[in-house]
């Protein structure tokens, strides 16, 4: 196990050094194709913030709402 972590770390050395070595592309602007990845995953993130929100918000009211009712429940009512 120790000589295949150490054959691990090695190989990704070497695949940093290459790449750090490698030259710079000519175009740096980004394709049509790269903004729709982007925008997918944006949507994706997006979309996963909704339920959270609603989660959020029901969570609040029921963490409020029980001390409403211990305290209604402490008077006797």
């Amino acid at each position: 196990m120790k000589n295949t972590m150490r054959g691990l770390v090695w190989m990704m050395s070497y695949g940093a050094s290459a790449a750090y070595a490698a030259p710079a592309a000519a175009g740096d602007d980004v394709s049509l194709l790269g903004y729709l990845v982007l925008g997918f995953f944006a949507l994706i993130i997006v979309s996963q913030l909704v339920p959270a929100a609603i989660l959020f918000v029901g969570m609040i009211k029921g963490v409020f709402s029980a001390g409403k009712q211990a305290a209604g429940a402490a008077q006797g009512k």
